[in-house]
């Protein structure tokens, strides 16, 4: 028996059978390219044919325009074994273009068929529904598409439903499931919108969406479909029939749903807006009662001026004719004054006549007279008692 030896010799030795055989330096390969990435300016990527595929790895990043996917190309390099990862790598230094591969000619061919036939027609894209409550996906439920598709969803819309039809994404059949799989969904009332995705790959990986099959049951579905296959620089036949095209499933998410919290900011902003308007409105408005209250203020003092002037006018009057009144009616108590001075008895007794009283009464005449009784005569400052003479010798006299 041999004895045992370690991985890491194993390894070395393959390695060493590799770089010692002269005909695997510098050779010419010819096949399809697929499975391209580039990582800190290292291009990976497999090369194939119709039984075969080899990994290959370019160092030189000038070259990275020439590796395109699905292009037939002679690739000048060599064979390296990875001793510490036990893999076998084709180092390339040189890419000579020979024509397009089979995949990517079949590819070009149907989508020319389909685009003659109107099948990307702008005419015919459905518009997204304004309000999505439900999102059918097409994809298979054990990669992480779902996932990011409904993290993306319900992050920005905890109320969004989504609904799963799980389909193979690659591989045998895979057109067939996801041809049913549109036309089922299609069909449901529910279903507001359909998102066809599965993650980036290689035009061999993707190609279930190149195929007329998946094409045209997305061009008859009645409900509208966003196409999110692949990465941002991949596209497919499915890409141009359906109505919205999305980079990635998880823009696919995005597109179709609204954030709760913006749509709160939106609402917030437009009852901010309405508040202005509103208050605005108000403060016009309480301007508009300024000046029309300065507008009557003015007016009514103006009223009121002109009726204190009128006031002060007739009162101006009243006194006018009160005092003229008053001038009258002194001018004739005055005259009055005058006529009883000259009729007043003390006045008169002054002038030397006397006032003439027997019991209480006037004596005016002698025919009153009783010769009998004193008589009282009055002087103005003061009276005496007198005797009447005979009545006859008086009037004899």
């Amino acid at each position: 028996m041999f004895e045992a030896i370690t991985v890491t010799k194993l390894n070395t030795y393959i390695k060493q059978i590799f770089d010692a055989e002269e005909f695997l330096h510098n050779i010419p390969v010819i096949g399809e390219i697929f499975g391209v990435s580039l990582s800190r300016n290292v291009i990976y990527f497999s090369l194939k044919d119709e039984n075969s595929s080899i990994s290959c790895v370019c160092f030189y990043p000038n070259l990275i325009s020439e590796i395109v996917e699905g292009d037939k190309v002679i690739l000048t390099g060599s064979p390296n074994y990875y001793t510490k990862g036990g893999k076998l790598n084709f180092n390339v230094f040189k890419v000579e273009k020979t024509g397009q591969g089979k995949l990517y000619e079949e590819f070009l061919k149907l989508k020319q068929k389909l685009q003659d036939e109107g099948l990307f027609n702008q005419e015919h894209k459905k518009t997204m529904p304004k309000e999505i409550k439900r999102i059918g996906v097409i994809t298979s439920r054990e990669g992480a598409v779902i996932q990011d598709i409904k993290n993306i969803a319900w992050r920005r819309n905890p109320t969004i439903d989504i609904v799963l039809f799980n389909t193979k994404v690659q591989g045998n059949n895979a057109e067939n499931e996801i041809a049913h799989a549109i036309d089922v969904m299609g069909k449901y009332e529910k279903i507001d919108v359909i998102i066809v995705a599965r993650g980036g790959g290689s035009l061999e990986d993707l190609w279930a969406y190149n195929t007329e099959i998946v094409a045209r049951a997305t061009y008859n579905c009645p409900k509208p479909i966003v196409s999110a296959v692949g990465h941002e620089t991949d596209f497919t036949i499915i890409d141009f029939v359906s109505d919205l095209r999305a980079p990635t499933p998880s823009a696919a998410a995005e597109l179709l749903t609204y954030s709760l919290e913006d749509r709160k900011k939106e609402l917030k902003n437009i009852l901010i807006y309405y508040y202005k308007v509103v208050e605005n409105y108000i403060s016009d408005k309480l301007n508009d009662c300024d000046i029309i209250n300065l507008r009557l203020t003015g007016d009514l003092e103006k009223l009121i001026t002109n009726e204190k002037t009128l006031l002060k006018h007739k009162e101006d009057n009243i006194i006018k004719i009160f005092n003229n009144y008053l001038n009258q009616k002194y001018y004739e108590i005055g005259i009055i004054e005058n006529t009883i001075d000259k009729i007043n008895p003390e006045l008169i007794m002054k002038k030397g006549y006397t006032k003439i009283e027997q019991n209480g009464k006037n004596i005016n005449n002698l025919e009153t007279l009783n010769e009998n009784e004193n008589l009282t005569i009055n002087f103005f400052d003061g009276k005496i008692q007198a005797k009447p003479i005979n009545k006859k010798e008086f009037k004899g006299d």
